[in-house]
């Protein structure tokens, strides 16, 4: 949320300078630009209410001033507390939000201007929020929304997520999973999308498929330490966890963890949260073995292992001293 903030913030000097030339051509495009640039001043302040009757006065001048329609549609949805969602006058500032992000993409529909299409997009995402079922709660409209911006641009990814996600909140999992693999089919080189299905598969409780989206994704970033640490994780979470695993299954996936924690290991000695799991995972793996001189040498090795996380949690607490 602190970086989309920024974004805006960025993007609103960035039309300021946009709104000034367009008023090089006439008194009202002039008078249009002066009263964005005041509203602009008061919505970096956050005082939205300010903010609202000079963005009403630039489009007033100057309708066709597109991207103010968006920060008019952002200031009254900043101004709605869901804590009063039942009064009518807060409910209003979700309406008008709405409204003025939808005049936005319309207004923003036939843009060539990298910004505006930045915006354009915004005002789709803010909108597809607004239909939520914490606030409108108007899913086919959300929906609609979500493939009118796949239409705009069939190639971004994160869009088709935004659309998984209306269906999963939906319980529509088919539906969500589909559109999950549609965003992996969009960008195969986004390994975002990898992520978010692995994630959809582990809330649905299906482990196979877990694990193979985290070792695709970790597949396309051999060189990311993490990547091989969420794997190795994922395995000793599921040993803990799942008591119902044979004893055989159980060690295969702690053996499968430690490998991939060694994986990390050996692209960052010093990853403090795989030098963990490890320990852990040997301590597993003890629970399974049946040699006894193995076992006491796990058990010596993971103590070890513990020793050196704790130093290297302490280091960099200390900020590396």
């Amino acid at each position: 949320m602190q970086a989309r903030c920024f974004r805006l913030a960025v993007l609103i000097v960035a039309f300021a300078v946009a709104a000034s030339a367009c008023g090089k051509y006439s008194i009202s495009n002039i008078r249009s630009a002066k009263a964005f640039q005041d509203a602009n001043t008061m919505y970096n302040k956050q005082d939205y209410n300010g903010a609202i009757p000079r963005y009403m006065d630039a489009i007033s001048f100057n309708p066709d001033l597109g991207f103010a329609y968006f920060f008019l549609g952002h200031s009254h949805e900043q101004l709605y507390k869901p804590a009063r969602k039942d009064d009518p006058a807060n409910q209003e500032h979700l309406r008008n939000a709405e409204k003025y992000y939808r005049t936005a993409v319309d207004k923003l529909k036939n843009t060539t201007d990298d910004k505006e299409k930045e915006v354009r997009r915004y005002a789709y995402e803010y909108l597809i929020a607004v239909y939520g079922a914490d606030r409108l709660n108007a899913f086919p409209k959300a929906e609609q929304a979500a493939r009118d911006l796949i239409a705009i641009d069939p190639t971004d990814s994160a869009t088709y997520r935004i659309l998984a996600k209306l269906y999963e909140d939906q319980g529509n999992f088919e539906a969500a999973e589909k559109e999950l693999l549609n965003s992996i089919n969009a960008k195969p080189s986004d390994t975002v999308g990898y992520q978010m299905l692995a994630g959809f598969y582990n809330r649905r409780g299906e482990f196979d498929k877990t694990m193979d989206a985290w070792n695709k994704r970790a597949a396309m970033e051999p060189k990311n330490p993490e990547a091989w640490h969420i794997i190795g994780s994922y395995y000793q979470q599921k040993v803990y966890q799942d008591k119902r695993l044979a004893r055989n299954v159980a060690l295969d996936m702690v053996l499968k963890g430690l490998e991939n924690e060694d994986k990390a290991l050996a692209l960052n000695p010093d990853y403090y949260e795989a030098v963990l799991f490890k320990n852990i995972l040997m301590k597993q793996q003890a629970l399974y073995e049946k040699d006894p001189a193995k076992i006491k040498q796990l058990l010596a090795d993971s103590d070890v292992l513990y020793k050196r996380a704790v130093d290297l949690k302490n280091k960099q607490a200390g900020g590396g001293k």
